[in-house]
């Protein structure tokens, strides 16, 4: 008797919230043909950022971000799986041609941009945009006699 009480007046409470489902908004997927892959390629990781045209972000990846420590985050091994993973994201994306460009020392440089047209991406430039380094921007002291 206490089962079909409870029966009663809790069936009444869930009938309400028994029929709602969640409705989960479908992730938006861009159609984006043409984009620019930066490369940053330092000594101890490498990071591959693909945007479109503009500079928004469609995907990116790094060494670290793929579970390689300390001195392995560095390789071109490492570049290499980051590279293919970040264009295998924005294929997704419908992209199919890509800018290259190329910032910082690393050995990851060359195996990124290698990865990254092996994976389909069709490369139509690479241009390096790393910083050249100066000594100083003040002309020497001239010496009055």
């Amino acid at each position: 008797m206490a089962k079909a009480a409870a029966a009663a007046t809790g069936g009444a409470a869930t009938t309400g919230t028994k029929g709602k489902k969640k409705v989960f908004k479908k992730k938006e997927r861009k159609n984006v043909p043409h984009g620019v892959a930066f490369i940053q390629a330092s000594f101890n990781n490498t990071i591959v950022t693909i945007t479109d045209s503009e500079g928004r972000t469609l995907s990116w990846k790094s060494s670290g971000s793929l579970g390689f420590r300390g001195s392995r985050k560095g390789t071109p091994f490492a570049a290499q799986q980051a590279a293919s993973n970040a264009a295998q994201q924005a294929r997704d994306h419908g992209m199919r041609t890509v800018e290259v460009r190329v910032n910082g020392p690393g050995s990851g440089r060359e195996s990124a941009i290698r990865a990254l047209a092996a994976s389909g991406l069709d490369v139509k430039s690479i241009k390096d945009v790393t910083p050249i380094p100066h000594n100083g921007c003040r002309p020497p002291k001239r010496r009055r006699v």
